[in-house]
């Protein structure tokens, strides 16, 4: 009898042991299906929370996406690159070393980059300073493309618009700039004497892009310059990557409305009222790089009152050598003194054929300032 009981539970337990296992299962899957469908409902709750988010914020993608990450992380690389370099360049040099210039002994230019591009600044009703240019020290026609070809050396006029565009002055420009072809028309700039430093930044960035040159100069129509003194002085600085030269002077600050030489923004430049060190506006070079330090911040960099201080402000805070050439000094106007307004400048005479000869007679006497015409020198200031 007890036999027969203790089989027929152990039969009962058998019967019953499928069914809850049935039932977990059951209540597993069920189970599972509720814990995705929360998982699902919660992805697709973020992604119209992030959607929303991009509606009322106004952006459309991430502020950085990962190929701007990926553009970072190469410039990084190859800035560490660069530095590198550098220092190997450095090493070398000391060592006693020298680079191979791009120009050869006879002084023709063997490489495609250009040695300078000057931009001679200049504006409407002075064609008779650009024709006395032209007939002194800048070739014209083929011998002008020789000059770039052969020596390296890019020149062009450098004017903007007028205020009036397509007026008879824009007009004017035109037709000379169709037979001479050395002018560089600043589109983007309204020709005017006040905004002479917005249209040297100008000059740069557009100079910089245009031509992958070594240096950029700015000069004025005035001034008579012996290309080949100047590019065996260009020799001494092409290895450098970050280079400011000129006639570096500082001085007084005005701050009366009434002078000639008012700075509006005179209180900035603290209760001394003094200059920073900075290169003469009427000629100083650029190198490469930071000609294009200009061009690419243009949009950013502020003007003062006059060009060559603006210019200066730029470079203030960057790690640039700044190049004393008492060359490009003028003789009443030496590095010390407070300030320097009474520069010698080419007098246009109306008879051209006269002026010319009259100024080349004065350049042979040593009267007329003729920078780069003699022995130059060049130092750390």
């Amino acid at each position: 009898m007890q036999i027969r009981e203790g089989t027929a539970r152990r039969g009962a337990a058998a019967a019953r042991s499928p069914m809850s296992a049935m039932m977990l299962a059951m209540f597993a899957t069920m189970a599972s299906f509720y814990v995705a469908g929360r998982l699902w409902q919660d992805a697709q709750n973020r992604v119209y929370l992030i959607k929303e988010l991009d509606r009322r914020t106004g952006q459309g993608q991430s502020a950085i996406s990962v190929d701007d990450t990926l553009k970072v992380v190469a410039c990084r690389q190859q800035a560490k690159r660069l530095s590198s370099l550098e220092m190997e360049l450095a090493s070398a040099k000391h060592e006693g070393f020298v680079g191979k210039y791009t120009y050869e002994a006879n002084g023709t230019h063997s490489g495609k980059r250009p040695l300078i591009v000057i931009g001679i600044m200049t504006s409407f009703g002075r064609k008779n300073y650009r024709d006395a240019v032209r007939k002194s020290w800048l070739p014209t026609g083929s011998m002008l493309k020789k000059l770039e070809e052969e020596k390296g050396i890019v020149v062009r006029f450098i004017v903007g618009r007028s205020a009036n565009q397509g007026d008879t002055l824009d007009r004017e420009i035109d037709e000379e700039n169709r037979s001479t072809k050395d002018f560089m028309i600043l589109d983007d700039h309204i020709e005017s004497e006040e905004e002479s430093p917005k249209k040297t930044k100008s000059f740069f960035a557009n100079a910089a892009e245009s031509f992958d040159a070594e240096f950029y100069a700015k000069v004025n129509d005035d001034i008579y310059i012996n290309v080949d003194t100047l590019s065996e002085m260009l020799k001494e600085h092409w290895d450098k990557p970050r280079v400011y030269i000129g006639c570096m002077k500082s001085g007084e600050v005005f701050s009366e409305s009434t002078h000639k030489w008012y700075e509006p923004d005179w209180w900035k430049f603290g209760d001394g009222k003094t200059y920073f060190r900075h290169a003469s506006g009427e000629m100083f070079v650029l190198s490469r790089a930071v000609a294009q330090f200009i061009s690419i911040n243009k949009s950013v960099l502020r003007t003062y009152a006059h060009d060559d201080v603006s210019v200066g402000s730029w470079l203030i805070g960057l790690a640039v050598k700044h190049e004393l050439c008492v060359q490009l000094c003028d003789e009443q106007c030496l590095p010390g003194e407070e300030f320097c307004e009474n520069y010698v400048r080419i007098k246009i005479i109306q008879n051209e054929v006269y002026h010319l000869r009259t100024m080349r007679s004065k350049y042979q006497t040593g009267v007329l300032k003729i920078l780069f015409s003699s022995a130059i020198f060049c130092g750390n200031r």
